[in-house]
């Protein structure tokens, strides 16, 4: 057994058991891939994967548990990597965030300007994509930590760290009658065609359930996946819209107004999520307290070394 076998077929898994996108991951041959599968097997006397002629079709029970081993050592390794380089280079190295557009677009901005201002020699980048896209890169170690409002919970391998509470608003052209007279209502708005996140994103949910608890319909036109696209097409009038309140800076969404919708909408709760067994570089600790001063190294080590419960505000 060695560990090159435990990258292969960790890869194997990871690319829905395609020897051929695993072997092009790994930069070796297909024949290669399946030759140390084999001996791998043989030698634990189990069958990981099954069958059919050549081609691999499920994962075995006993194999979902060698599969789990193997994830856990390949990360202990990068561990073990990673605790050389910060002592061999404290302020260098790499930061992979995955996160959502409104995150990226309004909330990380400063964020990152401080971080770079400490951390020059750190290459950072931002990759982005709907809750589950992002949670999923972090699970599979694609990326450093996660920020996201929806999904983070959802899976067991991370540790998810509340940051910040936030709620939603309505915007329409300066001129649009909802942006005007009585008191934001939830009948008002289910009056007019809607422009809001697609119902995988950004508190869709907490817009879902307030209509339904009150026997309304939102009619709904359009979704996207970021405000910036949803602005788009409340400019040309399609309706208005429903959009986290930090997507809405006045100086620079000319032509359209606000309605704040916090007494509307069940308030969001934006978190970041760590995969529990890593091994955290120092400025990795110092970008979390950029963005959320309360998830300080004591906090984020207490919650990594607890017992499974996440932290909480």
């Amino acid at each position: 057994m060695n560990l090159q076998q435990l990258r292969y077929i960790h890869e194997v898994a990871r690319q829905r058991l395609n020897v051929s996108a695993a072997a092009e991951a790994l930069f070796t041959s297909q024949p290669g891939v399946s030759k140390q599968i084999r001996q791998l097997e043989d030698e634990l006397g189990i069958d990981i994967f099954t069958r059919q002629g050549k081609r691999l079709v499920a994962i075995t029970e006993p194999g979902r548990e060698v599969l789990a081993i193997a994830a856990r050592m390949l990360r202990d390794l990068d561990n073990l990597k990673q605790v050389g380089a910060e002592f061999s280079a404290e302020s260098a190295g790499t930061l992979a965030i995955a996160t959502t557009h409104t995150q990226a677009r309004y909330v990380l901005p400063p964020v990152i300007q401080a971080f770079i201002g400490r951390y020059p020699e750190v290459a950072l980048s931002l990759q982005q994509g709907n809750p589950p896209q992002v949670c999923e890169l972090v699970r599979a170690g694609e990326a450093d930590l996660v920020i996201a409002t929806e999904s983070v919970a959802d899976y067991a391998e991370l540790l998810s760290l509340p940051c910040y509470e936030w709620n939603h608003c309505v915007i329409a052209p300066r001129d649009h009658p909802i942006l005007s007279g009585q008191p934001l209502s939830l009948e008002q708005i289910a009056h007019w065609p809607i422009v809001t996140y697609d119902s995988a994103f950004t508190g869709r949910n907490q817009i879902n359930r307030a209509f339904q608890s009150h026997g309304l319909e939102a009619r709904v036109v359009l979704t996207a996946l970021d405000a910036d696209v949803i602005k788009t097409y409340v400019r040309m009038g399609l309706g208005i819209g429903i959009v986290a309140r930090m997507a809405y800076d006045p100086e620079m969404d000319l032509g359209l107004g606000m309605r704040d919708a916090s007494h509307l909408f069940d308030s969001s709760v934006t978190h970041l999520g760590i995969r529990r067994n890593a091994w955290l570089r120092g400025y990795i600790y110092d970008f979390i307290e950029f963005f959320a001063p309360h998830l300080t190294r004591k906090v984020i080590d207490l919650a990594m070394s607890g017992d499974g419960s996440d932290y909480a505000i």
